[in-house]
């Protein structure tokens, strides 16, 4: 039995962050985020996942070492791994991203056969994980979580990454939580007002709505009530590469011990708030430092 088991492609990235002629090239992939987030504040976890021949072992010791479950990540020798390239811009708000590689999506027969977890969070980033995949996780589960960017994102002839609708709604039906940025839940939903899209996600049954809005924070819809949860400033802001995925890892790590959303949410901005200060998932501050910062927002006075 796991706490929260990730599912979704490991990817490898190179990211080009202002004045710098070369990349940084370095294991990334929601999952990664995820996993490294829940796991410094003690949660149990594991990642399902499909890589290529071309995956460095190094990455998988890594991960290892961090006392993540790895036995759900299955390697298809003549298959290439997911790679991204992320290249922001002076103030790290606008970045560009292309795929250039794809590893096959993430089928049934590919699931470990006696899965349990208390949560599933589905990280898909590539169009990896379909609703026949989230049918089958949800009886694994107690909570079902979603992060829909990889099941919005289009790609061009040249692996340029646009948001596209949410074909197949009938994922939303199974979710429990749901993250998301602005822009994706504008594609998932077709609403452009904020409040508009977080009820229509509401509408499909899920429980709990976080929207994440980068160096403003987020907002958190639970309880017919709408949270505005600020960001953490953080010491420095060295890549901005997992925020999110960081912030839903620390959430999902308090929201499994009975915790109230309005401090899993500063959890989550204080998790995220870690990751940023250095080059993709290198930095993760420990569990003290997060419930510090965390301790910070939830002392503040929280609109609603």
């Amino acid at each position: 039995m796991f706490d929260i088991a990730s599912v979704g492609h490991f990817c490898i990235d190179s990211i080009f962050l202002p004045k710098k002629q070369t990349p940084y090239i370095i294991l990334g992939g929601s999952v990664t985020y995820v996993s490294f987030s829940a796991k410094r504040l003690g949660a149990n976890v594991a990642i399902i996942s499909k890589i290529g021949g071309d995956f460095p072992e190094a990455y998988l010791w890594w991960l290892s070492q961090e006392g993540i479950n790895l036995s759900g990540v299955k390697r298809v020798a003549e298959e290439k791994t997911t790679r991204f390239e992320l290249k922001y811009d002076d103030t790290f708000c606008n970045r560009k991203l292309r795929l250039t590689s794809k590893t096959a999506p993430i089928m049934v027969e590919d699931l470990p056969n006696a899965l349990e977890a208390k949560i599933v969070h589905l990280a898909p980033v590539a169009n990896e994980v379909s609703y026949e995949i989230a049918e089958r996780l949800k009886k694994c589960a107690g909570v079902l979580s979603l992060d829909p960017q990889g099941i919005v994102r289009v790609f061009d002839e040249n692996g340029g990454v646009s948001n596209g609708a949410l074909m197949d709604k009938r994922i939303l039906e199974l979710v429990n939580v749901y993250k998301s940025s602005l822009e994706e839940i504008e594609a998932v939903t077709g609403e452009s007002e904020l409040k508009s899209a977080v009820k229509a996600v509401h509408s499909f049954g899920v429980e709990t709505v976080i929207v994440t809005l980068g160096m403003k924070g987020a907002v958190l819809s639970v309880d017919e009530t709408l949270y505005e949860i600020p960001a953490y400033t953080s010491n420095e802001l060295v890549d901005p590469t997992g925020a999110g995925d960081a912030f839903i890892g620390g959430f999902l790590a308090e929201y499994l011990r009975g915790e109230d959303a309005l401090w899993c949410a500063c959890v989550g901005s204080a998790a995220a708030s870690t990751v940023v200060e250095g080059v993709g998932p290198t930095v993760f501050g420990n569990g003290a430092e997060i419930y510090r910062r965390a301790n910070v927002l939830y002392g503040k006075e929280i609109k609603h």
